[in-house]
C-alpha cells in the first residue's frame, strides 16, 4: 500500500473513531463494505434488462480492485444490474481518432477540456439531462462553467491536475527547475517525452515563453522546430509506458501528470517531481456521453454514480489525482489534501494555463507538423541519402568502366 493509501486509511480510521460512518451514512444504500450511495435515486430501474454500458477511460484512471483498491465498476454492476464493458485509451487524440472512425460505440467517455470543446463543435456529444445526474451539485463551483462548455451542457468534471517534470534523483546532477532540462544534451537518450502533439507542444511553447495555445500556423511551426531540435536527446515518446521506464530507472526525466507522479514516487522513492518555472498545463478531465450512445439514461446513471462521495473517495485513494468533489476533498488526510504535487499553491496555479479548443486551420497544422517531426531522422537520415547517391554514382562508373574495358579487349 503506497503512502497515499496510508494517509487515506489513517483519515478513515480517525473519522470512524469520531463516529462518522464511511462510506455508509444516513440516507444511503450500502453496496458493499467500501461503497455506499445516495438513497432516493432509482439505481435499479434497468435491472433485468441485460443492458451493457461501454465505458472508455484513460489507462490507470479508476479504482479497479488491484493493489487492495476498491473495484468501483464491479460495485456499480452489483448495485444496478448493468454490465460494464470497460476499455482504455492513452491520449485525447487516440480517443478522438477511435470515435471519429466509427469503429466502436461508447456510452461514457473521459476527454480533457480542449477535446470536449472540439467534440461539441463537431456534434459528437449528447446534451446531458441533469435530472438523471443530481450529484452534479457535489462538484465544486471552480470546476464548472469553463469556456469549452460554459453551461456544462455536455460534461461533468471527473478529475483535475497539472503537468510537471518527474526525474530520478540518482541520475541527474542538479534537480531541474524548468522545462529546458528536457533539452539538456548531457541527458541524451535518458529523456522521455509525451507521445501526443498537444502536451508536447505545450512544453516546447512554455520553454520559449509562449502560450501553450498557438495563435497562428507560424507559431506552430516555430514551436515544432523546437521539438525537432530536442529529438536527438529523446530516448522515446511514451504515454502509459512511462510508469515502467521511470519506476525501473530506465530514464533520467520525463514530463507527466501530477497524479501519476504520486504513484510513481510511491513505487520508486528515488523519483521526485517539480512544476517547472515557465508554467504548466492545468487540466480538467470530464465525463461525457457520445451522441451515438444507445443507452443515454443508463450512461447518466453511471456518471451520477461516479460523483458519489464514496466512489470519488475510492478513485482518489487509488489513482492519486485531484478531486473536483468538495466532500471528497474534505475527507482527505492533511498530508495529501495540502500536497504541493496534487494540490499546488498559487505560485504554480497563477502561472498555469488551460488548453483551449483550437481553430481547424491551426489544429491541422499542429497535427501535420507533429507527424513530420516524429518521422524526422536527425541522427542519420540525411547522411543515408548522401551515401546512397554516392553508391549509385560509383556503381554507374564501375559499369561504364567494365563496358569500356570489354570493348577495348574485343577490339584487340
Amino acid at each position: 500500500m503506497n503512502w497515499i493509501k496510508k494517509c487515506l486509511a489513517a483519515s478513515c480510521a480517525l473519522l470512524l473513531a469520531a463516529g462518522a460512518a464511511l462510506p455508509a451514512a444516513a440516507g444511503q444504500i450500502t453496496v458493499n463494505e467500501d461503497i455506499a450511495v445516495s438513497d432516493g435515486y432509482d439505481w435499479t430501474r434497468f435491472a433485468g434488462q441485460n443492458l451493457t454500458l461501454n465505458v472508455y477511460n484513460w489507462g490507470l484512471y479508476i479504482s479497479d480492485g488491484s493493489d487492495e483498491s476498491v473495484d468501483v465498476v464491479s460495485a456499480f454492476e452489483e448495485l444496478t444490474g448493468i454490465r460494464v464493458n470497460y476499455t482504455t485509451f492513452d491520449s485525447n487524440e487516440s480517443l478522438y481518432a477511435k470515435m471519429k472512425s466509427g469503429g466502436a460505440s461508447y456510452d461514457v467517455i473521459f476527454p480533457s477540456e480542449y477535446m470536449v470543446g472540439k467534440m461539441i463543435a463537431e456534434d459528437m456529444l449528447a446534451p446531458l439531462d441533469y435530472a438523471n445526474i443530481p450529484n452534479m451539485a457535489a462538484i465544486g463551483e471552480e470546476y464548472k462553467g469553463w469556456a469549452f462548455d460554459p453551461d456544462n451542457a455536455y460534461s461533468v468534471p471527473y478529475m483535475w491536475g497539472t503537468t510537471g517534470l518527474i526525474y530520478n534523483t540518482t541520475m541527474v546532477d542538479e534537480p531541474p527547475t524548468d522545462w529546458a532540462a528536457l533539452w539538456d544534451v548531457q541527458y541524451a537518450n535518458n529523456v522521455l517525452m509525451f507521445n501526443n502533439s498537444r502536451d508536447a507542444y505545450a512544453i516546447a511553447a512554455k520553454k520559449l515563453g509562449l502560450s501553450l495555445n498557438p495563435n497562428s500556423v507560424e507559431e506552430v511551426d516555430l514551436v515544432m522546430q523546437e521539438l525537432q531540435d530536442q529529438k536527438s536527446v529523446v530516448q522515446a515518446y511514451v504515454m502509459d509506458e512511462i510508469f515502467d521506464k521511470m519506476e525501473g530507472g530506465e530514464a533520467a526525466m520525463a514530463p507527466y501528470y501530477a497524479g501519476d507522479a504520486l504513484t510513481m514516487i510511491a513505487d520508486n522513492p528515488d523519483l521526485a517531481f517539480i512544476h517547472p518555472t515557465e508554467g504548466v498545463n492545468f487540466f480538467v478531465d470530464s465525463m461525457c456521453i457520445p451522441a451515438t450512445s444507445k443507452n443515454k439514461e443508463a450512461a447518466e446513471m453511471f456518471i451520477n454514480y461516479m460523483c458519489e462521495t464514496s466512489v470519488g473517495y475510492a478513485n482518489c485513494d487509488y489513482i492519486g489525482y485531484s478531486t473536483p468533489i468538495d466532500a471528497v476533498w474534505e475527507l482527505l488526510d492533511d498530508e495529501l489534501k495540502y500536497s504541493p504535487i496534487a494540490y499546488p499553491g498559487t505560485e504554480v496555479m497563477d502561472k498555469a494555463e488551460v488548453f483551449t479548443t483550437l481553430p481547424d486551420e491551426i489544429n491541422a497544422e499542429l497535427d501535420a507538423k507533429w507527424s513530420e517531426m516524429k518521422s524526422y531522422d536527425e541522427s542519420g537520415g540525411s547522411w543515408m541519402v548522401v551515401i546512397f547517391l554516392v553508391g549509385a554514382v560509383l556503381l554507374s562508373c564501375f559499369n561504364i568502366w567494365r563496358k569500356v574495358r570489354k570493348k577495348v579487349r574485343d577490339n584487340y
